[in-house]
């Protein structure tokens, strides 16, 4: 495989050349796949994420292991594989999946004929540096990009991600794309867009782009994932509330049927003013305040307001890995 700083230039002029280069860039990008699932009626995250999904993944190891970002394949029952050197799509089968990172893996029921990527060193990675964004389609789906930040993401979805990487200018195909470095390595894979991935100083432009979970919160986890499905053995409490974080006040955005904060009888727009005596005024302030609350099955105090004062809102936290129905596939 290449092994150069030459690598993204070489990328990008093997787009408008011919015959030769060309050739040889789609021979080495041929790492980076297609990913499409189909997802029952029943699932958890039908409603929210779609039961036709798709996105790009990379493979990245031996008998057709990819990287993907995992909701893509997330309750998946069926998952198929398309490789850009054309040919049927090929069954897959998902291995894994990690919620704290947002990865998922899945492997084919056949060779895929390509090389995997190498993945790099993503804590070298910095702002200004260049990087190539990859998705399905060889050199002709490739786009140049800068990192402008790194910074922990807080999702509303009970998601907090250390260190993420921010991209820009945005790549529209950024589900599963591959963040590849100057060497021709495997960085990161692609989460989201971002309008606010740089902001220069509390009045200065914001500037859109993509944020991409990093291959070091991937590292030292890969193995067990291959192994049990799983990053760990006893996950995250979790409750099942979607927030929005609006000028340093948490409100309820969605509570999740059945799940432990509906159970508890927290509703949409409530104002949530923190756990137990930890007053929190952000997504990340909450979810590290939650965590702490011990393993799921603990009891958390959440406290919302009510009228013009404060209550406590009793939740046994539950295992989001239960909830969700992963078991049809592995």
């Amino acid at each position: 495989m290449l092994r150069s700083p030459l690598f993204l230039m070489l990328v990008l002029l093997a787009a408008m050349l011919p015959d030769r280069a060309r050739a040889a860039t789609d021979d080495l990008l041929s790492a980076i796949v297609r990913v499409e699932a189909l997802v029952p009626a029943d699932s958890r995250t039908a409603e929210s994420l779609g039961q036709e999904r798709a996105g790009n993944g990379v493979v990245i190891g031996a008998n057709g292991l990819v990287l993907t970002i995992g909701y893509v394949v997330l309750e998946a029952d069926r998952v198929s594989i398309t490789t850009a050197k054309g040919g049927s799509p090929v069954p897959a089968q998902v291995i894994a999946y990690d919620h704290d990172t947002g990865l998922g893996l899945v492997r084919a029921a056949s060779d895929l004929g390509v090389t995997p990527l190498e993945l790099g060193d993503s804590t070298l990675l910095k702002a200004r540096d260049r990087v190539l964004v990859a998705g399905f389609g060889g050199a002709a789906s490739t786009q140049p990009a800068y990192v402008v930040s790194r910074r922990t993401f807080a999702g509303y979805w009970e998601y907090l991600l250390e260190n993420a990487v921010f991209t820009s200018p945005p790549y529209e195909s950024f589900a599963g794309a591959a963040l590849i470095d100057s060497s021709g390595r495997l960085a990161g894979i692609g989460s989201l867009f971002i309008p606010d991935a740089f902001q220069a100083g509390p009045s200065g432009p914001v500037i859109p782009g993509n944020m991409f979970i990093p291959v070091e919160a991937l590292v030292p986890i890969l193995d067990r994932m291959i192994a049990t499905g799983r990053a760990n053995d006893t996950p995250k409490p979790w409750i099942g509330i979607q927030l929005d974080e609006r000028s340093g006040h948490l409100f309820v955005r969605r509570v999740s049927p059945d799940s432990p904060a509906a159970l508890a009888g927290l509703k949409p727009d409530d104002l949530v003013l923190g756990v137990g005596e930890t007053a929190t005024s952000s997504l990340a302030d909450f979810y590290r305040a939650l965590w702490a609350s011990g393993d799921p099955g603990s009891i958390a105090n959440i406290r919302v307001l009510d009228g013009l004062s404060a209550k406590s809102v009793e939740i046994r936290t539950g295992n989001r890995y239960q909830y969700l129905k992963l078991n049809r596939t592995y």
